[in-house]
């Protein structure tokens, strides 16, 4: 992209980032701001800060690099579409499947499928994803279709009003809900994991109790911030973490075969609730259980009743 525009007096006093964002709605401040900072916004035929205050009348130049994701190849792919318009896409995402090519997955992700679902996701950034599950993490993803509804989806992220709820089986039997409010960041010694660390990002979860068996807790949770692997990290800082989480958990006690055996961390993102981009209706979406992690509560369940 190269654009040039003119700050207009009104604009005396604000910072560079904040009025960009502005004149620029297809973009979000994060992008635009990441953009100042590589040097691909030049201020007056300088390089300059995000924070840079403009005076009125100065000429902005934006030579920026947008995504190319023609290196992505489709791929035709059995998607659980849950909803779809011209501006969005909500997905139910089965367990097992990367959301975003990276080292080691390159094809046979998502987003391989969305580009084959709908090639003009190509043009938008990482086709359109706003937000991840885990690989081995079940249930609703939302896509934006236009660069109006990815900055609508961001922005709403980013404000913490999207609605992100889940399932959750962890071991131990917790008495009661609660809040769990602890920064996240790169575990200081595996650096493929993540911790609660001081020096971290702000993360917080809310869970409530939804059922109770010999040894395990099936909980409701609800992301107010979004790090990674935020629900697995938190679970385990409090000392309950998921079943089957193969990074964060600990094996099952012998003669809990169901809950040992489980080949994933039990988390399942059951319900999702935005405003529309387009017309600003609220809207939300709820989906089964995943197969797999209802078969196992069905297991737990006959032993509890049978106790």
């Amino acid at each position: 992209m190269d654009r040039v525009l003119s700050i207009a007096p009104s604009h005396a006093g604000q910072r560079l980032d904040q009025v960009l964002a502005g004149r620029l709605p297809d973009f979000s401040r994060g992008r635009i701001q990441g953009w100042i900072d590589t040097g691909m916004v030049e201020l007056d035929g300088r390089p300059t800060k995000r924070s840079a205050r403009v005076l009125g009348g100065e000429r902005v130049r934006i030579r920026a690099w947008l995504p190319d994701l023609e290196a992505h190849a489709p791929e035709a792919m059995d998607l659980d579409v849950v909803y779809e318009d011209a501006h969005l896409l909500a997905i139910d995402k089965p367990a097992g499947l990367v959301v975003h090519p990276a080292a080691g997955n390159w094809s046979g992700t998502l987003l391989n499928g969305l580009l084959h679902h709908a090639p003009a996701l190509a043009a938008l950034p990482r086709c359109g994803i706003v937000h991840r599950l885990d690989k081995d993490t079940s249930g609703l993803l939302v896509v934006a279709k236009t660069l109006l509804a990815h900055k609508s989806l961001v922005d709403q992220l980013r404000e913490r009003t999207v609605v992100r709820e889940y399932r959750a089986l962890a071991v131990g039997e917790l008495s009661a809900g609660g809040t769990v409010d602890a920064p996240i960041g790169r575990h200081p010694v595996r650096r493929t994991a993540m911790a609660v660390v001081g020096s971290g990002k702000p993360a917080v979860t809310d869970y409530r109790v939804l059922a109770r068996y010999a040894g395990y807790t099936l909980l409701a949770v609800r992301l107010k911030t979004g790090r990674t692997h935020q629900i697995r990290v938190h679970m385990a800082h409090i000392g309950h973490p998921l079943v089957g989480d193969p990074v964060y958990g600990r094996r099952a006690v012998a003669g809990n075969a169901a809950p040992h055996s489980f080949p994933r961390q039990a988390l399942h993102a059951i319900r999702l609730g935005l405003v529309h981009p387009q017309t600003g209706t609220p809207m939300a979406w709820e989906v089964p259980m995943a197969a797999d992690l209802a078969s196992l509560l069905t297991v737990l369940e006959a032993r509890h009743d049978h106790r």
